[in-house]
């Protein structure tokens, strides 16, 4: 704990010999001292002429957030121009005003004509100024600011670099926020062409260039800039083909093309580039970004430093592989390919991928053992993730059987006619299944998942990206070779792309352009931050799997028990467990009760009593936190109710709409329980454990969904289409359907064609 001005505040353990730059993002929120290049679009208003006074308060907001965690923030600054020229005008118009007001003798003034004020001039009314600003809003965070004005002579002297220096390093050691900006009221006459007029009357020369000599100077770990362009392009901004380049390496200049400089500011994104290219090459990593945008510039310092996908980052690292962007495009390129196909040659990749898992069982197996070895050393994973993550022998012929299901039921998927109707004559109109696109799975230590999601993207016609947990990394580097080895037979290898790159989920999510559907596959925290990151792109999954087993007291006393442990005990990891045993107040005290205990304490189930059961109870187990837990391991939750519709509130209360189930011998209490629950799988006297692609025949799943929009409940390989309507006519036009025309609508239903049943 450090302590300023009173305020006490939590320092990060920040340091890293200085001279080599961070080679990925993730590594940013090592950086400790930090430079923030402000350009002159992003401290000034849209009129140029004054500060963009919001924009500015969040910016010192997020830079005090920074100081405050141990790290030495510094600010080059544009705007003293600006803030200088919107005090000129105000007196020049007030003294205009005066005279003329004296000279005509009437209160009515003349239009009245602002001369062209000279940079320097403004910049000498506004530094004060522009510093009293920046000093009144780091004070509301106790932090203390200091001015220093520079030229480039301060940097070619060698005697005023040391002092320089020294300064700097004295205020940053003081806990003081130096800002820095090139001294405007004595620098040279600005170049030929820009002579001050129109748009470039609050422009500030060589501030790129000076942040990138100072971040050097300083031997800073990062240097953001702040532009009004979200970063560089490899074409200019706003043109219709380009794209944002996520990192810039040296040497890419020449794949990129420079558009127009911003609005205001002398160096444009040339200048900038130039620069940040220097200031790499010094030891400085560089991020240029947008500092302007009111979704994204209240955090973006913050989102740069945390590592977010933000911006452009420059990188002397050029990883081997391509980017996520990349493989993405590739993704979409080999699924379009794969949708193209006939469906036999589908099949076929998926029964030479089952040959392969069995084939090639012993290897799978070893790269699996290394990945647990590795887990159990490092003591990270708790043991419900670890059985998740092993792979045995079973598990593979399994996967295997379940991967020929899938083959010998995407015979009849993509391109499927669903509805026929006829327009008009000749005029006919079909609806058939095609792939949603490009699929983007990510799950926690399953690597068996891996070849049952590619399996169902592939005979769906789907493009996939795969990302996976890094403990499973070398279980899922082998799948994903077998996978693509399999793709092969059939040039389609880039269909499935394994993403091994450093990005975080997060940023995988905002890439909307790229992917269609996000299916999360993993704990309840893993789907909820990812429909919280999510920008755009629909989430299929669910948070939670509390799953309830209601007994009635028709209930068959030689089903409950066997039902009950096979829901709880079989895989208490698994998202469709028992986790909350409904069990009617007639029950209670009863035999059947007592053999259900009996058997809960033999299988070492911790039990939670609910608010009602408790009651009921002299001495009762620990009560419930809460009617809504997820537990995943031996442990359940037990309430009483007092009837079949007090269950059903119960589970619509307090269940997350996956699996329920009702046991009971009374088949009107069935079927109201049936009718009545809204989950996307409800039984009757079966186990909850039933709520799985591979038992429902789909061969194998992509995860169960809760969503009440296209899929429901364990989704395979329908649930990976959606359909394109095929409208085949011969010269029709809507004008001959008006009043007046001479066609008629006849909307006609056609006989589906035979479906392919073998």
């Amino acid at each position: 704990i450090r302590c300023w001005s009173n305020i006490p505040f939590i320092t990060m353990p920040l340091s890293r010999a200085h001279g080599k730059s961070f080679a990925h993002r993730s590594e940013l929120k090592h950086a400790k001292r930090i430079v923030v290049k402000l350009g002159s679009a992003v401290v000034t208003r849209g009129d140029e002429c004054g500060l963009a006074l919001g924009r500015l308060a969040s910016i010192v907001e997020q830079v005090s957030m920074l100081q405050n965690q141990g790290r030495e923030m510094m600010i080059v600054t544009s705007g003293a121009v600006a803030f200088g020229k919107q005090r000129l005008r105000h007196e020049i118009l007030l003294s205009q005003s005066v005279r003329q007001a004296l000279h005509s003798g009437q209160s009515q003034l003349k239009d009245m004509a602002i001369p062209v004020l000279e940079a320097r001039a403004c910049a000498a009314a506004g530094q004060s100024g522009l510093m009293a600003l920046y000093e009144a809003m780091f004070t509301q965070y106790s932090i203390c600011a200091a001015q220093i004005l520079v030229t480039n002579l301060d940097f070619h002297d060698e005697q005023k670099r040391r002092n320089l220096n020294g300064t700097l390093h004295e205020l940053l050691r003081m806990n003081i926020v130096p800002i820095i900006n090139t001294n405007d009221a004595v620098v040279p006459p600005p170049e030929p062409n820009s002579d001050l007029q129109g748009v470039n009357v609050i422009s500030v020369k060589d501030n790129d260039s000076l942040a990138a000599r100072l971040a050097v100077e300083m031997k800073t770990d990062l240097l953001i800039v702040l532009s009004d362009v979200e970063g560089l392009f490899d074409s200019p901004p706003g043109s219709d083909d380009a794209k944002l380049i996520d990192i810039f390496y040296p040497g890419d200049q020449q794949s990129v093309t420079f558009g127009t400089k911003s609005r205001v500011g002398m160096g444009g994104m040339e200048a900038k580039v130039k620069a940040a290219l220097w200031a790499l090459q010094g030891g400085t990593s560089v991020v240029i970004a947008n500092g302007t945008h009111p979704k994204i510039s209240g955090h973006v310092i913050t989102d740069i430093v945390e590592g977010k996908k933000v911006g452009t980052f420059f990188s002397e690292v050029k990883p081997a592989g391509p980017t996520v962007e990349q493989q993405g495009e590739m993704a979409r390129a080999g699924g379009r390919t794969l949708a193209a196909l006939q469906p036999e040659q589908r099949a076929e990749i998926i029964y030479r991928l089952a040959d392969l898992l069995t084939d090639q069982r012993e290897e799978i197996l070893l790269a699996n053992k290394k990945d647990l070895e590795e887990a159990e050393n490092k003591g990270r994973l708790a043991l419900p993730l670890l059985k998740r993550l092993s792979l045995s022998t079973s598990k593979l012929n399994s996967l295997a059987i379940g991967l020929r299901q899938i083959a010998a039921s995407s015979q009849d998927s993509v391109g499927r006619v669903i509805r026929r109707t006829r327009i008009a004559k000749d005029l006919d109109l079909e609806q058939v299944t095609v792939p949603i696109g490009v699929l983007l799975v990510i799950f926690e230590s399953r690597p068996d998942c891996l070849p049952q999601v590619s399996a169902l993207a592939i005979a769906s016609g789907n493009g996939l990206l795969l990302k996976g947990g890094k403990e499973a990394a070398h279980s899922n580097q082998i799948l994903h070779h077998l996978t693509q080895e399999a793709l092969s037979i059939h040039g389609v290898k880039d269909a499935v792309q394994l993403v091994n790159t450093r990005e975080e989920v997060e940023d995988l999510c905002r890439l909307d352009k790229l992917i269609d559907l996000i299916i999360p596959r993993g704990s309840s925290q893993l789907v909820r931050n990812i429909q919280k990151a999510a920008k755009g792109i629909p989430v299929m999954g669910h948070s939670e799997g509390i799953c309830h087993v209601y007994v009635d007291t028709d209930a068959s006393v030689e089903k409950v028990t066997r039902i009950i442990r096979d829901s709880k005990c079989e895989y208490p990891a698994a998202c469709n467990a028992l986790e909350t045993l409904l069990i009617h107040r007639d029950l209670l005290r009863t035999p059947l009760f007592d053999q259900i205990i009996d058997m809960l304490r033999v299988e070492q189930v911790k039990i939670h009593a609910g608010p009602k059961f408790a009651s009921y109870l002299t001495f009762s187990p620990s009560e419930v936190k809460s009617l809504r837990t997820e537990y995943g391991d031996l442990e359940c939750c037990i309430e009483v109710v007092d009837s079949v519709q007090e269950a059903v509130e119960h589970i619509h209360k307090y269940g997350s709409s996956h699996t329920d189930v009702i046991i009971t011998e009374n088949e009107e209490t069935a079927e109201f329980f049936l009718q009545h629950v809204d989950s996307a799988c409800v039984f009757w006297n079966a186990s909850t454990r039933f709520s799985d692609g591979y038992r429902f025949g789909l061969g194998a799943e992509v995860g169960i969904s809760t969503s009440r929009i296209h899929a429901r409940g364990p989704v395979g390989i329908e649930g990976l289409l959606t359909t394109k309507w095929l409208l085949r006519g011969d010269n029709h036009v809507v004008s001959d359907f008006s009043e007046h025309g001479s066609m008629k609508y006849l909307h006609e239903s056609l006989p589906l064609p035979q479906r392919n049943t073998n």
